[in-house]
């Protein structure tokens, strides 16, 4: 029977040792790289949960009747209330106009308005007559000289001025309702319908 020598059994150890060595290397390796990819994985995903767990942050402008108007940051899930709050409400200041429960948005200016400007704009809802005084009076606030005060008249006080009708004398009213006070008798144009031909027919029969 075919025997080898000491020397080539010697060489058949060492060259097996050493491709033993090897795979052992190449798989400790593999284990390595795999243990780092799970860990590089874990971190990112851990990153990501905190970006995602952190809330936004967003920037509100604060303005109108309130002790300190300015631009606020506040985590995007506050409210209109949350705002308003931190500018401090005036005691003249109508929270009743605003929506207090509605969400914040990135950018969003709100201009908190008085009780008295509510009622220059002609909200029936706030305004009361003071006691004793009569139908005449309040029809006196809303003529001057024989003008109307197209501010503060109501609907059939301006349905009388040549030329406006129900709907119209409605839109009259809707726009100081949201865009405030007319500053001047012109800024009647604004109104849709209202063209340059019938402001000269209302011009020198409205104030403001």
């Amino acid at each position: 029977m075919f025997q080898l020598e000491r020397r080539q059994q010697l060489v058949i150890l060492i060259i097996a040792a050493v491709l033993l060595f090897g795979a052992g290397y190449r798989y400790a390796c593999w284990q390595l790289s795999k243990a780092e990819t799970n860990s590089d994985n874990t971190v990112v995903q851990s990153e990501d949960e905190d970006k995602s767990s952190s809330p936004r942050e967003i920037k509100v402008h604060i303005a109108g009747a309130v002790q300190k108007p300015g631009v606020y940051k506040l985590n995007a899930d506050c409210l209109v209330n949350d705002a308003v709050s931190m500018a401090v409400a005036l005691p003249t200041a109508d929270l009743n106009s605003l929506n207090l429960a509605a969400t914040l948005t990135d950018g969003q200016k709100i201009t908190v308005p008085e009780i008295q400007q509510t009622i220059q704009t002609g909200n029936p809802a706030l305004f009361s007559a003071p006691a004793g005084s009569s139908q005449s009076t309040e029809k006196n606030s809303s003529t001057q000289g024989g003008l109307i005060n197209i501010n503060t008249a109501n609907q059939s006080e301006i349905e009388t001025l040549p030329g406006i009708g129900p709907a119209l004398a409605g839109r009259i009213i809707q726009y100081r309702e949201e865009n405030g006070p007319y500053r001047v008798p012109e800024d009647i144009k604004n109104v849709s319908g209202i063209g340059e031909k019938r402001y000269e027919d209302l011009k020198d029969k409205i104030t403001v």
